[in-house]
Parts: structure tokens; C-alpha cells; sequence
């Protein structure tokens, strides 16, 4: 969500370069830009205007000190800043849990904002936490609100709880009991929301509270919004006391300055962000992270975690092993683009990556590339297992069998074949003593990189 103002501020930071000192001056043209690049990301102009003083105020006159040029002093000092407005150092844990369970969160907002698909993400995000929670259907005026709960429920792997109350109030009283006696320590309440700001939701909403204590009030924001989703954040905090907001839809069209506006309006945190439609997209909200992303320095810690929930252990272990003996199959590249697609979209990845701008990412992670990663799978499906053990078996009367089961041209294989016959001779080199200190040499020379070892 933040493509397009990292772009402008890179492009900003360009006019710091050649100047051996930060003056008034050459900082007066950059934060021009800077403050231009945040306004058309919808970030609310007190926001922009407080960051920007705080930002001039500490680059004013700083030397280059310890190898830094003037460009690379500003980011720092940009890069505080924008931890410091979007929320600063995360806490070791997003929530905050009851000292005797359960647990009761309590999920509000605006109707269509996405609080039920929410509630099932956060179930599983707890999940892996080493949770049991319980998800509780409170919205009883929306058609088909309470089953699509629990189909969501069903989806995340969680139980929903089932009752003939029709009361949202006695409804999320009763979770809370139950949970209580049958050892659920976290209770998600899927509460109603409305198109607008209304008071008798509001009343509703107040009561629910009462009614069950709950140890976190989290505000579910659509990122497509902009700034009326901070408008609605700051109206319900000040009814309900929300302790943290959830940011959904952030993968589509939105320019992200909701995520900056959020913490100034309501003085809470920004806790996690929904990237997808899927159950398992879904995050927690890392200042310090997304503020390297936005600066385009990359997000490599949210990458290694990102790998880990997706990639079997057990099969990489297996697959480090079938390298190091230079044992590496059609069967083998079948299943590491099978680990690339559980990834999720090129796109995705790419932007975590640092020095990625936006325009290598839309060359090389556009949706041709993650068609292009079903279209190898599928040849390498069409092919019966003696052929992925052994490619030397694949000659033109094989290769056009297997065109015609996957619906892919000749050439298309010739091109996968050669793609794996390269790999394998690469994964050969890596096990050659002589090729590897050869490599080390040129590193210390400057001619390569300086590899681990």
C-alpha cells in the first residue's frame, strides 16, 4: 500500500545527493517533496505537517559523520520519524492477554470493513500462537451474518459458539461463560457494525463492553477508506476506548495514509494489517519494519517469518540433503516451485526485499510471473515419475505426450529442461571444493560476493 509514496520519497531524497552538509536550504527542497509525497498518500495534513517539523528540526545542520553522506543522514533520521508516527517499537506481544482466562476481544466497526473475515484471521494468527480461541456470532441483523461466522470459524480450524439467544448482549455474555467452563482462553466477538456512524450501535456496542469486560477493543479499518477511517476510529475510541486497530484490504488500491494517521488520531496502535483474502493473510503491524519497506530498504525479518509459516522443515531438510549429494530431480523442482507458490504473489515477495524500486517489481512480479510458476508445474505434473527421476528419458515422441496433457508448447519444455539442466550444474558447482574457494577469491578481490564461510 505504500508503492507509490516509497517511489516519491526516493525520488525526493535524490536533490540530498553531491551536498556535503544539511542546510536550510537543500532541506527546504526536499521536505517540499516530502511533504508532497505524503499528502497524495491521503496522510492527514496536521500529520504530515507535525512529522515534517520534527523531521526538519533534527536534520537541520547535521554534519556527515562516520561515512554518511547528507542523503543517507536524512533517511535516518526519516526513518525514526516514521516509526515514531506509525506507533514506534512494537511490543513483544499484540495483545494484551486476561491474567486469568478468558481472554475476550472485542472486534467493532463499520459494516463492510471486514470484521468477520477478521475475526477468523486473527483465530488462526492465535492459533499458531499456541491459543484455543472461540469465535462468537453478536451481529444478528445482517442477512446470513451469524452462518458466515461460522463457516469462517469452520475454515480457520476454531470453534464458533451456537446458541438461540437473540440478544447480541446476553449473546456475548453467554460465550464469555461458556469459554470460561470449558477452558477456551480467548474469546473473538464478531459484533454488528452499520454503513455509517450510528448511535444506537454505538449504545449496543457500549453494553457489550459492560456486559463482558473485554481485554482488547480492536477497531477493524478498511485501508480503502483513507482518511474516514481514521474520522470512524476516533468516533469509536472516544465511545468505546479502542486499544488497537486491524488495517484490511491493504493489498488493494489504497495509498496507506490511514496507516500514519491512525496512531496521532486515536493515540492507539495500528496492531496488525490484512494483506489478501486468504485466512492466513494476515500480520502483525511493524512500525520499524514498514518503515524500512517504505524507505526501500526491505523487510527481511517479516520475509524469514513469512518463509517459515508456509515451508515444511521436514521437506527442506530433505531437499538440503538431496543437494549436497547432487541428487536433484525434476521431482525436486516440482516441489520448490510448489514451496515458491505457498509464498504467495512474486509481487509480495519482492517487496520485502530491499532495493527493489516499484518499477523492477512491476517488470518481474507481475501476475505473468506467478502464471509462469503454474505453467512449469503443470509440465513437470504431466510427466510420469520414471521422466522427473530421469529427464534423459524425454525425447520429442515424450515431450509432445506431455504438451498435450498440460496444454503447453514444446518449446515451453525444451526451455524448463534447460532451465533444470543448468540448475543442477549450479548445485553440482556449489559442492566442488575448488569452485567454491575459487568464488572466496574473487570476494576478497572485490570480483564476487563475500560468501559465509
Amino acid at each position: 500500500m505504500f508503492d507509490s509514496l516509497s517511489l516519491k520519497l526516493s525520488q525526493a531524497m535524490k536533490t540530498l545527493r553531491g551536498q556535503s552538509k544539511l542546510t536550510e536550504s537543500n532541506l527546504e527542497a526536499v521536505l517540499r517533496e516530502v511533504r508532497m509525497a505524503l499528502l497524495e498518500a491521503d496522510v492527514h495534513v496536521s500529520v504530515a505537517r507535525t512529522f515534517l517539523q520534527r523531521v526538519k528540526e533534527k536534520a537541520l545542520g547535521v554534519e556527515v559523520l562516520q561515512g554518511l553522506n547528507p542523503a543517507q543522514a536524512f533517511i535516518d533520521i526519516v526513518h525514526r520519524e516514521l516509526v515514531e508516527i506509525m506507533g514506534g517499537q512494537a511490543p513483544e506481544h499484540p495483545l494484551s492477554f486476561a491474567s486469568k482466562p478468558p481472554t475476550v476481544v472485542m472486534m467493532v466497526g463499520l459494516q463492510g470493513a471486514g470484521k468477520t473475515t477478521t475475526c477468523g484471521k486473527l483465530a488462526v494468527f492465535l492459533k499458531k500462537l499456541g491459543n484455543s480461541p472461540i469465535l462468537v456470532p453478536a451481529d444478528v441483523y445482517r442477512p446470513a451474518a451469524i452462518e458466515q461466522l461460522h463457516v469462517v470459524a469452520r475454515d480457520a480450524g476454531v470453534p464458533s459458539f451456537r446458541t438461540d439467544l437473540k440478544d447480541p448482549v446476553a449473546i456475548c455474555a453467554a460465550a464469555v461463560a461458556e469459554a470460561r467452563l470449558k477452558g477456551w482462553d480467548v474469546v473473538v466477538l464478531d459484533t454488528a457494525g452499520r454503513l455509517h456512524l450510528d448511535e444506537g450501535l454505538m449504545e449496543e456496542l457500549a453494553r457489550i463492553k459492560a456486559a463482558t469486560s473485554p481485554d482488547e477493543i480492536l477497531f477493524v479499518a478498511d485501508a480503502m477508506t483513507g482518511q474516514d477511517a481514521v474520522r470512524s476510529a476516533t468516533a469509536f475510541h472516544e465511545k468505546l476506548g479502542i486499544t488497537g486497530v486491524v488495517l484490511t484490504k491493504t493489498d488493494g488500491d489504497t495509498r496507506g495514509g490511514a496507516a500514519f494517521s491512525i496512531k496521532q488520531a486515536t493515540g492507539q496502535p495500528l496492531k496488525f494489517v490484512g494483506e489478501g483474502e486468504k485466512l492466513e493473510d494476515f500480520q502483525r503491524f511493524h512500525p520499524d519494519r514498514m518503515a524500512q519497506r517504505i524507505l526501500g530498504m526491505g523487510d527481511m525479518l517479516s520475509l524469514i517469518e513469512h518463509a517459515k509459516d508456509r515451508i515444511d522443515e521436514k521437506e527442506a531438510e530433505v531437499m538440503a540433503k538431496r543437494l549436497a549429494k547432487n541428487q536433484f530431480t525434476l521431482e525436486d523442482m516440482r516441489k520448490q516451485f510448489q514451496q515458491v507458490q505457498k509464498m504467495g504473489s512474486m509481487s509480495k515477495i519482492m517487496g520485502m526485499l530491499p532495493g527493489v524500486t516499484k518499477e523492477m517489481k512491476d517488470q518481474m512480479a507481475s501476475a505473468a510471473t506467478d502464471k509462469r510458476v503454474k505453467h512449469l508445474e503443470a509440465i513437470i505434473n504431466s510427466m510420469t515419475a520414471a521422466e522427473r527421476a530421469n529427464h534423459n528419458l524425454l525425447d520429442g515422441k515424450r515431450k509432445r505426450r506431455i504438451a498435450g496433457g498440460c496444454g503447453r508448447p514444446v518449446s515451453e519444455i525444451n526451455q524448463l529442461l534447460k532451465q533444470y539442466v543448468e540448475t543442477k550444474k549450479m548445485m553440482g558447482q556449489m559442492n566442488d571444493p575448488k569452485f567454491m574457494a575459487r568464488m572466496q577469491r574473487m570476494a576478497k578481490m572485490g570480483g564476487g560476493p563475500n560468501l559465509p564461510f
